[in-house]
């Protein structure tokens, strides 16, 4: 088995050398790209450090949300752990100044529902599929899982993981859209900080790493999962960058949803009455989001004089 800290760091590793590619293909001459890497990032560290804002808070996100599995029910926690569509709005409105129209807001408390029931039904199936034999002899040890785990404590970490969530997108939207930098400059400095919060994480496996080497347990799959990884979150830099946070919780929405039809097909899933009625809520979230406002009544805009 590879260990997951030894995997984040080489995904941030893909994506700076991903970063360095495409700049290269961009100016034309490896030259001037590193001429550009020279003024933009080796001569301007307090960029580096404005991208240190999103890289911890996106590792403190990781940690809180093993705390809050570790004290939640798992159906609990696919519930609580939507609210981070929500907070991200708020944060759209009060760090962007966007406007949302009551349409939108609830467009996205449907989106909240619909991912609620789609993403409800494999913590709900997981639980129903253990068997009885399985049951009795975990008996004493879930007994004592059940007592050490603490709700209060994990609702905390998952409702404080919501709001660092939604608040480390905005702040890379309006770092990405608020300069005239590169966004392949911006993704090598946030790739930079990446790295040193995910080298520093690889030092709880200290021991593990030193007996087995890093790459201990890869395999093809294995690669194949972290590149895929990286280059997902290029993706998304993508869309921040040319359209919102808001647009890429719905995409990420409807991606649960494919995710699940392919599954249909290849792993023999049986999508249930409550995922297929997720489904549609989230498809209609989605038309109600990008369908035009109701234009404003006659008698109610300002004459022109």
């Amino acid at each position: 088995m590879y260990l997951a800290s030894t995997a984040v760091f080489i995904a941030e590793i893909i994506k700076l050398c991903a970063c360095f590619l495409i700049l290269v293909f961009k100016t034309g001459s490896v030259p001037r790209t590193l001429y550009i890497i020279r003024k933009e990032i080796l001569e301007q560290p307090h960029e580096i450090l404005k991208m240190l804002v999103p890289s911890g808070l996106y590792a403190l996100q990781n940690n809180l949300l093993y705390i809050a599995l570790s004290n939640l029910e798992a159906a609990t926690f696919q519930v609580t752990y939507q609210m981070k569509i929500l907070s991200t709005a708020i944060f759209s409105v009060v760090m962007l100044n966007r406007r949302l129209t009551r349409q939108k807001w609830l467009s996205l408390c449907l989106l909240m529902v619909g991912v609620t029931l789609v993403q409800l039904q494999n913590s709900l199936s997981s639980a129903a599929g253990e068997s009885i034999a399985e049951a009795d002899n975990q008996l004493s040890a879930n007994s004592e899982d059940e007592s050490a785990q603490n709700p209060i404590i994990g609702l905390l970490a998952v409702l404080t993981s919501c709001v660092s969530s939604g608040f480390a997108g905005c702040y890379f939207e309006k770092i990405l859209k608020g300069s005239e930098c590169d966004m392949w400059v911006r993704n090598l400095q946030l790739g930079i900080s990446g790295s040193l919060f995910s080298f520093l994480a690889m030092f709880y496996d200290r021991q593990k790493i030193y007996e087995g080497g890093v790459f201990q347990g890869y395999s093809m799959v294995t690669w194949m999962v972290i590149t895929n990884q990286a280059l997902g979150g290029l993706m998304v830099a993508i869309v921040v960058k040319y359209a919102d946070n808001i647009l890429k919780g719905f995409a990420t929405s409807l991606s649960i949803i494919i995710s699940g039809m392919i599954s249909v097909y290849f792993f023999d899933f049986e999508p249930s009455i409550q995922f297929q009625l997720g489904t549609l809520v989230v498809i209609l979230a989605t038309f109600l989001y990008g369908r035009p406002d109701a234009p404003i009544p006659r008698f109610i805009r300002p004459q022109k004089k």
